[in-house]
């Protein structure tokens, strides 16, 4: 009995891992060009919206919050982003301050790391120690 051997022309192994090999070196530059975290642009406060720093978790979705306009906030976490939005002190975010009583407000939005390096080189924000 003579034993086959499998046509190469058949299946061109050779040929599929080349093409794998490209496909994830391609993905891999990808990758790091996002892993870098390089912002181009962040999201900033619109109209009576400012930008503020946690100071101190409250407890029930409340916290203290100093704003970029001078004021510490009592700031709450809207119900849609409760369980979206984890934050802790230290976090920059946005706030919305209330109509009635500027002295409390929402919380909007949570910058990401990237995010605040990109505030802190344009002006938005001040440079902490």
């Amino acid at each position: 009995m003579t034993q086959k051997e499998p046509e190469e022309d058949y299946f061109p192994e050779h040929l599929d891992e080349e093409s794998e090999e490209s496909e994830e070196e391609e993905s891999e530059e990808q990758e790091q060009e996002n892993s870098e975290g390089v912002v181009t642009r962040a999201p900033l406060p619109r109209g009576e919206e400012v930008i503020g720093r946690i100071e101190q978790r409250l407890g029930g979705n409340k916290m203290m919050v100093n704003c970029t306009d001078g004021k510490a906030r009592n700031c709450r976490v809207p119900g849609r982003l409760r369980k979206k939005l984890w934050l802790r002190p230290g976090d920059v975010v946005i706030v919305e301050p209330w109509e009635l009583d500027k002295n409390k407000g929402d919380v909007i939005l949570k910058y990401k790391p990237n995010q605040v390096e990109w505030l802190k080189s344009k002006g938005h924000l001040k440079a902490e120690d």
